[in-house]
């Protein structure tokens, strides 16, 4: 009875609890809900048990439906990277290859990969997005891209699959003639709140209503990473960058590095990892350019 299970029956189980109605989860798999609470009944047939409980308004998963849902989403998982993984094998090499970008990733490491990439696939157009938080996420969501390389945005998205690449350090700096630079010591975080913070905002609404590291009251928010540096150096605000972006400010002088009093992130870092769809993984391309940005 168990070998009957089907790979169908088990994602319209985890669509079932997961959207909390069997007409809702009928609209997620584009079927009717007849067929949706037909199927979920022969699978509670087929493991002897009930999975939901139906006498409410909306099915709740009983114990033992929510003790089954974890190795539903492990099966389907698993499954889903097999599928996935023989197409990529069928379609060989990629005819283009596209990436986004995260602007915090240094410059001068991807460079040199896409320098190799170059010399090694000569007939595989690579195109780059380079961008911020969800901005970098969407186009791999939506097929635009392959691959993703992520640091700005602390999550990586359900459903896809990540490898690490880099830790990128990130200080807070003023301009040399900006208020917050004459403090000899750590600052106040209340006092930090007085004055104008740069941030980077989301060109898309995947972070909407969260914030990432914003302490003042007092906000301008850029879309643009080369904008941000630019209005820090003018002493219009205060703000975090990567390290590498600043440190000829720092040595000359024209920007100045701040602490934060009881920060738990005085030193922090954008954590850089490569990440792709997990029906969609890179084909040889793409797993060749991710090794390489793990290795400059």
């Amino acid at each position: 009875m168990f070998d009957a299970m089907s790979m169908d029956q088990l994602r319209t189980f985890i669509a079932a609890a997961e959207e909390g109605s069997f007409s809702a989860a009928g609209r997620k798999l584009r079927r009717a809900q007849s067929v949706v609470s037909h199927t979920l009944a022969n699978l509670e047939l087929q493991v002897g048990f009930a999975l939901f409980e139906r006498t409410g308004r909306y099915p709740l998963l009983t114990e033992a439906g929510r003790a089954l849902l974890a190795d539903a989403r492990a099966a389907v998982g698993g499954m889903d990277v097999f599928k996935a993984r023989a197409r990529t094998l069928a379609e060989g090499l990629e005819p283009e290859l596209a990436v986004s970008v995260d602007v915090m990733f240094p410059i001068a490491r991807l460079t040199e990969a896409v320098r190799a990439f170059h010399a090694a696939f000569p007939n595989t157009p690579l195109r780059l997005h380079v961008e911020a938080l969800g901005a970098v996420v969407q186009p791999v969501l939506d097929g635009r891209c392959r691959v993703g390389i992520i640091g700005s945005l602390p999550d990586i998205p359900r459903d896809c699959d990540a490898d690490y690449l880099l830790s990128v350090p990130a200080v807070y700096v003023v301009a040399a003639n900006h208020p917050l630079a004459a403090f000899a010591g750590p600052i106040a975080r209340a006092e930090a709140a007085r004055h104008v913070q740069l941030v980077l905002t989301d060109r898309t609404i995947l972070t909407q209503g969260r914030e990432f590291g914003v302490i003042s009251t007092h906000i301008w928010r850029l879309a643009d990473l080369g904008a941000k540096h630019e209005f820090l150096r003018a002493g219009l605000g205060w703000g975090s960058m990567p390290q590498h972006m600043v440190e000829e400010d720092l040595r000359r002088g024209s920007l100045v590095r701040i602490e934060l009093e009881d920060d738990p992130i005085q030193s922090f870092s954008f954590v850089m990892r490569a990440f792709y769809r997990r029906d969609a993984p890179p084909g040889p391309a793409g797993r060749w350019f991710v090794s390489k940005l793990k290795q400059y």
